[in-house]
């Protein structure tokens, strides 16, 4: 059985067939554009990486206890290729599926996940409401407060960021322009 390519189309079809959650869609579209800003930073497929991006979470909303399992089970059913399938699983990686990332494409989608959560609620805190004049500094300081957005693991962040030997800041800074790619998707363009 030859896997196929997917499209960005037949990959968003298969996200809102899975999820009406508007957030759990927008957080799908935000890892979507940083995945794609990434993905053209390295001089890889935009495509690959975004449609990675775009599904990573396809499960979470129908089928919480199984997150990452059975997405993967989804995809096979799809026929999607065994690359995205592994990269999907591992994001995963040490809360629900033993997969350590270990390609590129894997490390950031591990590393970039939880933090496009703390880059949203840090945008939503401001006055703006946007990411169009979010600045890394803000994000910082607001991931110094434990309190602030508490469900976002940090360590996780930190753990993705020594597997790219990537800087905090960089990363976040790298995240905050690829949401800016899709602000007005994700509800924050603001009004700017």
């Amino acid at each position: 059985m030859s896997s196929k390519i997917p499209t960005r189309e037949q990959a968003f079809n298969l996200l809102t067939q899975y999820n009406k959650s508007d957030s759990l869609i927008k957080h799908a579209l935000a890892v979507e554009g940083v995945m794609r800003y990434f993905a053209r930073q390295r001089g890889e497929d935009e495509d690959k990486w975004g449609a990675i991006g775009l599904i990573h979470d396809l499960d979470y909303e129908q089928f919480p206890e199984e997150h990452c399992r059975k997405t993967e089970e989804i995809l096979r059913e799809q026929d999607w290729p065994e690359e995205y399938i592994r990269a999907v699983v591992s994001h995963g990686w040490g809360m629900f599926t033993d997969i350590e990332p270990q390609t590129e494409l894997e490390k950031v989608l591990y590393a970039i996940d939880e933090l496009t959560g703390l880059v949203v609620t840090t945008a939503l805190v401001r006055p703006s409401k946007s990411v169009m004049d979010l600045k890394t500094k803000s994000v910082k300081k607001k991931w110094k407060d434990k309190r602030f957005a508490a469900g976002v693991d940090r360590s996780i962040i930190e753990k993705g960021c020594k597997m790219l030997d990537l800087e905090l800041s960089d990363l976040i800074t790298d995240t905050i322009m690829g949401m800016r790619e899709v602000a007005e998707a994700i509800g924050l363009k603001g009004e700017n």
